[in-house]
């Protein structure tokens, strides 16, 4: 169906962006008050964010409620308080230490606060300079607000009055980390402006994308906000989102906003301008934020409602930056009309010049030089990807921390007095509820073995609980709770050393406890992983396959969307594992990658990836439309959205970049790595794989059976509701007038 056809889906949407622009104000002025309404919303009943996993099933999960059902006062949320003296002895202070613990259990919401000097269960180093106590919280600290912070300063002043230094850890960590500033979202949106005016020449063309990206991404997280007050949604929830949304939100409008100033330099009116760059530009805009929708709400495979929570929270700022671009952005059109580029900077440009224009320039090289480019391109991936056959999962913890933050100096004091596994002990629970020999038996043969299991440092005693149903007993590793050695740890005794102690016993034991719940988080998460990557990529190759009706383009965009993938995981692990550059980030040590991450990447950067398939590849089938010629389809393609992909491309990179200022290693994490995937996707697939590998399948680059393209949904991805152009090929396979050139690229 024709642009703008009466009753076709590119005309409905035309007739939306037309009657946006022509009454710009009524639009704007509805985006305000639905903007200050869930703000006001979001403050007044919006809910909270933790970390909250549910891993029932798993054997840390059964261990924990095994001892919360016989030992209530100690399976709170563990938070660590440290006390430490420079020279001397604590004994010295015991006094002022222990009247800081006795304050530290009155305070609201704690449930006990252990003695670091209790003759029965000492927690005091070797050279009686650093003592600790653990605080058991019955909800998470986090959630107590910043105020707290002060209850447990007042708690702990007698023992400041004395000099001695106290330090906070363990499950305090995230509520006294310092609050995050906005110096990362102001400095992402100052790298877009950036680009935008040096990119295009337009002061307001560069405006007007990124406060339609802050209106709407505003307006995502507000929404987040208040349906966080139903749905539990983790710390990082709203951070990604925002960063995510951001991203979008500024490519989105500038799609449109380049496509409205080319039809304006075209001679259009500006009210028909907008409605056709929303009918063209616009619909591929749903598209795109349909695809990375499903890609994100695909992680619910995962079957861990932490990991598709996450996914979900950046749907909001995906899908409200996708509605911003149908609505707001013409309506801004059609305030500023051919205002928008009254304020200009150099040369303005839209979308492509003339023939002599960079992009037209590379892209006949491109296309007269296929094989070249198909293989630099694959080179460049295969090396970035290297890096990832070293990936190892794990849990990141305060080790990382800046040194200025009191959680990572209750960390280090922790390490030096105690040895690096008490950060990270595990916890023994046997259930001797039907054990068919003595308990005190069990007890004993249980601690003989666990003492000489390797990269074990101490084992603490096993005790019957209060009711006698199950001994508790800890277990602290030698290395520390990052370490890979201690998760090799956990898995022996889990599968070999607690099974070994208490076979013929009738006696179950289970390893529980913060650290053995992330390992089991772990291997859930590892086991999973396979099923989200064939989701993901399922998902978005029957999208490219639907909305292009080509077999061949669907395979090829999953395939080096995999590649890129691979090459992004390369180098989270050269600069998180390896440390290439992590001191630049703010992360002090050699870190795993968060066991999530990967998954949680693989959606994202799937997703985002596919915004610029679609554009590039709607501009390709619409130059086809017009010309019949594959491999000239895709040089005016190419070179009709090389700017606007690199423009884009490099705004993204640097809103992610501006993210690595977050406090949280995780969010450090995903920036870096989806920073590098849109580097590696649009520098290296988009202008250097997709255009040589297209050109080389020349005219088989539309084939599908007939069979498959009459039962396919049909998602037209430019708005023009046109197919494929599979009814070129002739019987033989053949499109008229295309011929092989010297290098083996088919020309017309």
């Amino acid at each position: 169906m024709a642009d703008g056809q009466p009753g076709g889906r590119s005309g409905v949407l035309e007739r939306v962006g037309s009657a946006c622009a022509r009454g710009p104000l009524r639009v704007l002025g509805v985006w305000l008050l639905v903007l200050i309404a869930l703000l006001a919303w979001n403050r007044g009943a919006g809910g909270t964010f933790s970390d909250d996993v549910d891993l029932a099933g798993t054997q840390s999960h059964t261990g924990a409620a095994l001892l919360t059902a016989s030992e209530p006062g100690s399976s709170g949320i563990a938070g660590i308080v440290v006390f430490h003296v420079g020279t001397g002895a604590l004994a010295a202070d015991r006094a002022s230490v222990q009247r800081s613990v006795t304050d530290l259990g009155r305070l609201p919401h704690v449930l006990s606060a252990s003695d670091p000097f209790s003759a029965a269960s000492p927690r005091v180093s070797a050279d009686g300079r650093t003592a600790y106590s653990t605080v058991q919280f019955d909800v998470r600290p986090k959630t107590l607000g910043s105020a707290y912070v002060d209850r447990l300063d007042r708690a702990t002043a007698s023992a400041r009055q004395a000099g001695v230094e106290v330090e906070y850890g363990g499950a305090l960590d995230a509520l006294v980390r310092p609050a995050a500033g906005d110096v990362g979202e102001a400095a992402g949106l100052l790298i877009a402006l950036v680009v935008l005016v040096v990119g295009f020449g337009s002061l307001f063309a560069a405006l007007l994308p990124l406060l339609a990206a802050l209106v709407s991404a505003l307006v995502g997280v507000s929404i987040l906000g208040i349906v966080a007050a139903a749905i539990t949604f983790g710390t990082a929830a709203p951070t990604l989102a925002l960063m995510i949304g951001l991203g979008v939100a500024i490519d989105y409008a500038l799609f449109l906003t380049t496509r409205f100033r080319q039809l304006l330099l075209d001679g259009e009116e500006p009210v028909v301008a907008a409605g056709r760059a929303v009918a063209t530009s616009g619909h591929a805009v749903l598209v795109a934020a349909g695809t990375v929708a499903v890609a994100l709400l695909g992680l619910y495979a995962s079957g861990l409602a932490f990991i598709g929570s996450m996914g979900f929270a950046a749907v909001f700022t995906v899908l409200t930056a996708a509605v911003a671009a149908v609505t707001l952005v013409p309506a801004a059109f059609g305030l500023l009309g051919r205002r928008i580029d009254r304020v200009t900077i150099g040369r303005r440009v839209a979308e492509a010049g003339t023939d002599r224009d960079v992009w037209h320039r590379y892209a006949a090289v491109v296309v007269r030089r296929p094989w070249r480019f198909f293989v630099a391109g694959l080179l460049l991936l295969a090396l970035v990807s290297i890096p990832v056959l070293s990936l190892r999962l794990g849990h990141i913890d305060d080790g990382a921390d800046p040194t200025s933050f009191t959680d990572k100096r209750a960390y280090d004091l922790i390490s030096e007095g105690f040895g690096p596994g008490a950060n990270g002990p595990l916890t023994i629970v046997v259930d001797v509820t039907h054990a068919t020999v003595p308990v005190q038996h069990v007890a004993q043969v249980v601690q003989q073995q666990l003492t000489t299991t390797a990269d074990v440092a101490k084992v603490a005693p096993l005790t019957p609980s209060r009711d006698g149903r199950i001994l508790v007993g800890t277990v602290v590793p030698s290395s520390g709770p990052q370490d890979a050695a201690t998760s090799t740890l956990f898995g022996t005794l889990v599968s070999t050393g607690l099974p070994h102690a208490l076979a013929g016993t009738g006696t179950l034991g289970y390893v529980t406890g913060a650290a053995a719940s992330q390992f089991d988080f772990q291997q859930l998460v590892t086991a999973r992983l396979p099923l989200i990557i064939a989701v993901v990529v399922l998902t978005a190759f029957l999208i490219i396959l639907s909305s292009f009706r080509s077999l061949l383009l669907a395979a090829k965009a999953a395939l080096m969307n995999l590649l890129s993938v691979a090459a992004a995981y390369g180098a989270l692990v050269a600069v998180f594992e390896w440390g290439w550059g992590r001191q630049l980030l703010g992360v002090s040590e050699n870190v795993p990658i968060e066991s999530y991450v990967p998954m949680m990447m693989f959606a994202i950067v799937f997703g985002l990836s596919m915004d610029y398939e679609v554009f590039l590849l709607s501009r390709v089938q619409e130059a086809y439309v017009r010309t019949a010629d594959t491999v000239e389809s895709v040089r005016l393609g190419l070179a009709g959205t090389g700017r606007v992909i690199t423009c884009a491309a490099l705004i993204m990179i640097g809103v992610f970049l501006a993210f690595t200022t977050s406090h949280l290693v995780v969010i450090k994490m995903l920036a870096l790595g989806l920073a590098v995937s849109v580097l590696i996707d649009a520098a290296v697939v988009r202008l250097l794989l997709v255009p040589a590998t297209m050109t080389l399948l020349a005219h088989v680059t539309w084939w599908i059976p007939r069979w498959l393209d009459a039962v396919l949904p049909r998602l037209e991805a430019d708005g023009h509701g046109v197919r494929g152009p599979v009814r070129g090929v002739s019987a033989d396979g053949a499109v008229p007038g295309e011929h092989p050139d010297e290098d083996g690229a088919v020309g017309r």
